[in-house]
């Protein structure tokens, strides 16, 4: 519970400091956002499932290597792209998005092998 609050607490704080940046933004970020955190998932799985990795250890690349750090992301273009503000704007966007889709890739994983060891 502490973590899942604590989480929630550090994107409330990412997305409300950009908040007229993210409004202004166009939905071409926005797709670009979803399409880059699909591909991380997809490539995860996929390249450790070409490696030979058991199921369990596939799942957890995937979600490795699609849950990049968001936080990290907007901190350092705000830091050196100051001039530029918009810059923070995919790192924002990204750290609401890849909960929601971090939340389904874990649900269909747990399904997967659910269904494996029936």
């Amino acid at each position: 519970m502490f973590s899942t609050l604590s989480i929630a607490f550090i994107i409330g704080i990412i997305v409300a400091h950009n908040s007229a940046s993210i409004l202004a933004c166009s939905l071409i970020v926005a797709v670009a956002v979803i399409l880059h955190n699909i591909l991380g998932l997809a490539l995860g799985y996929g390249l450790s499932a070409l490696t030979g990795s058991e199921s369990p250890k596939r799942s957890a690349i995937a979600i490795e290597v699609g849950m990049q750090n968001s936080g990290l992301a907007t901190s350092l273009a705000a830091t050196h792209f100051a001039m530029f503000p918009m810059a923070a704007v995919p790192g924002a966007m990204f750290s609401v998005w890849h909960n929601f889709s971090g939340s389904i890739a874990a649900q269909i994983f747990r399904r997967q092998s659910e269904q494996k060891n029936k």
